[in-house]
Formats: C-alpha cells, sequence, structure tokens
C-alpha cells in the first residue's frame, strides 16, 4: 500500500508540469495578451491599477510600452518565465493577478465562499435524495412508481440548468409572475443586522434558486447509478441464499445487499464532493448574480489574466489528483478485498 501510494505521488509530478506546460505553451500563441488589454483599457479610459494613470485616448509610446512588459514580466524570454512560475508553484506561490493588483490565494479565498454553498448543498442534497430513491426504484423495478420517477428524472436531467435558471427567474425572481426570490448575492444588505434564525433564512432564501438549477440536473445519474447497482446485488447468489434463510426483507437488504451496493457510492464520494466545489457553474453564477470560482476563472481567460488562469489550473488540477488517490483508497477501506499489491500495481 506504501510503495501504491508513493508511486501515485511522483506520478502527479508529470501530471502537473504536463498541464501546466499545455496551457503556458497555447498561452503564448493566444492573442490579445494582458499588456494589449491594459492598453486596450488605457485608450478606451477605463483602465483600472496601473494604467488608469494615463489619458483616456493616449498611445502608449514605445518606453511606457516597455516599462509595463517589465513590470508583469514579458521582458524576459518565454523559458525564463515558466521555470519561474514552476518554482512559485512548487513553494505553493500562485503569483499575482494582472488585471486586480491582488494574490491569487487571495482571489480565490475571496470566491470560495459562493462556490463552498453551492457545491456543499448541490452535493449533499443531490445524494441525500437520488439515494434513497434510488433503492426504492430498485426494490420497485418496473412497478409504476419505478417509471414515473425514471420519466421525472430523466427530464431533469435533460433540461439545461441555465434553461431552468431563467425560467425560475421569469416565474419567481420579479419576472412575468412573482416576486418571491432574489436575485443577487447569497444575502441581503442587512444581512448583518438580521438575527441567527432570520441569517440562516436569509442565506436559504437566496440559494433556493440557484440551488435548484444545480441539483434538477444530478439528481438522475447518482438515482440510476444506485438503481442499477442495488439491482445488480439483488440477483446475485448470496441475496437468494440469505432469502432462504429466512431472514426478513429489510433485513436482506439493509445489513447485506447495502454494505455491497454502496461501494461504488461511497467510492465516488470524494470526487463528486471535490467537483460539486470546482466543476464551475459558470452560467447560474452568472444568472444569479454569485461571484465564484466559474465567473473568476471565465473573466480570467477573457482578459487574459495567465496569473489567475495558471494559478487556478494548478490548484484545481493538483486537488483532482489527490481526490483520485483518495477514490482508489476508500476502494481499499470499503471493501477489504482490493488490494494493489496483488494487482501489480
Amino acid at each position: 500500500m506504501i510503495a501504491y501510494i508513493a508511486k501515485r505521488l511522483l506520478l502527479m509530478i508529470p501530471t502537473l508540469l504536463g498541464a501546466l506546460t499545455i496551457t503556458f505553451v497555447v498561452m503564448q500563441f493566444v492573442p490579445g495578451g494582458p499588456i494589449e488589454q491594459l492598453m486596450a483599457e488605457a485608450r478606451a479610459g477605463v483602465g483600472g491599477g496601473e494604467a488608469s494613470a494615463y489619458k483616456a485616448g493616449r498611445d502608449l509610446d514605445k518606453k511606457q510600452l516597455e516599462d509595463l512588459k517589465k513590470m508583469y514580466g514579458f521582458d524576459k524570454p518565454a523559458h525564463v518565465r515558466y521555470f519561474e512560475m514552476l518554482a512559485s508553484y512548487a513553494r505553493f506561490d500562485l503569483g499575482r493577478s494582472f488585471l486586480q493588483n491582488k494574490e491569487v490565494w487571495a482571489l480565490i479565498k475571496e470566491k470560495l465562499p459562493v462556490s463552498i454553498s453551492l457545491g456543499l448543498w448541490t452535493f449533499l442534497v443531490s445524494y441525500l435524495v437520488s439515494v434513497p430513491l434510488g433503492i426504492a426504484k430498485a426494490v420497485r423495478e418496473g412497478s409504476r412508481f419505478d417509471t414515473l420517477t425514471t420519466g421525472i428524472v430523466l427530464l431533469g436531467y435533460a433540461i439545461p440548468g441555465f434553461v431552468l435558471g431563467l425560467l425560475l427567474i421569469v416565474l419567481f425572481a420579479g419576472g412575468s409572475f412573482f416576486d418571491w426570490f432574489p436575485l443577487r448575492g447569497l444575502t441581503s444588505d442587512n444581512w448583518e443586522e438580521l438575527s441567527w434564525p432570520a441569517r440562516v433564512a436569509d442565506y436559504f432564501w437566496h440559494l433556493a434558486l440557484p440551488l435548484t438549477c444545480l441539483v434538477i440536473g444530478s439528481f438522475a445519474t447518482i438515482t440510476m447509478l444506485t438503481k442499477n447497482t442495488f439491482i445488480e446485488e439483488i440477483r446475485k447468489q448470496y441475496v437468494l441464499v440469505a432469502r432462504a434463510k429466512g431472514l426478513a426483507q429489510k433485513r436482506v437488504l439493509y445489513k447485506h445487499i447495502f454494505r455491497n451496493a454502496m461501494i461504488p457510492l461511497v467510492t465516488g464520494f470524494p470526487a463528486a464532493f471535490i467537483g460539486a466545489f470546482f466543476a464551475g457553474a459558470l452560467l447560474i453564477e452568472t444568472l444569479f448574480s454569485l461571484d465564484g470560482l466559474g465567473l473568476l476563472a471565465y473573466e480570467s481567460v477573457i482578459r487574459r489574466d495567465y496569473p489567475v488562469v495558471l494559478g487556478s489550473l494548478y490548484l484545481f488540477t493538483l486537488l483532482a489528483l489527490v481526490t483520485k488517490l483518495v477514490t482508489d483508497l476508500l476502494y481499499v477501506v470499503v471493501d477489504p478485498r482490493v488490494q494493489f499489491g496483488a494487482a501489480g500495481r
């Protein structure tokens, strides 16, 4: 086991290097870099940070252009900047945003509350609803309940989240019908003045519509996975033996079937949990004016804010690799029959 973990940790290094290298190389050929962005903003009179010092409509001369390149490190050859980036990332220094003049870590921390709120509750609601529903469908396979619920969850899966979001806004958020839910942020402006019960209610009031858009589409995958896994276990020989011994249906279901059928779901928890945080919900964040990591990543790519793009990529790739390792290790915890060494891994 220790040898397997060490091997997987070592394999993370070339994977990280590959992702960062490909992205870095692509960025060298993408037109309209951060310097061009600053020049365009300066000419339009809307520049921020250092660019705001230049008057609207004034072209930057060569000296000013060289000063900007030196300020952001573009006076150095690409290979020098590449190895400096790797050295910084080895120290977990993600650099500083070109356009927002903040540390990348600080920007990520600012956006985390939104991503945590959306990710955590999407994960919890999806599993708390889908797993019991999947078990009920497996026990009642072929019944009217099974057919009806399958149609409902597949319909939810087929509707894009942003389309459902637009529909909910029109119906319930001040569109053409009712004005029951807010459209901006996770809390009201007077949130600090509210009592704790009122704060909790206000928080979920703001979260209701975006959370509905995110969880509706995730029900189908988890529900059908749970149902099919339980059906597969129900048909196995050990279940027939347990029933032949006269064990009650609930005892067979929850003591014998449940433990084996939950292995794929439990081992998928880490990936689903991290994915709910960082998979991104750009359109939902935009629709409901939620400033999260999805919107940060999108704006960074559009505005060529390379430190934020590469820093976010580095962090998310590292988290994905660690999550994959934890998922593999969970197989051993949940099912001791799995032995990596015996499989030649």
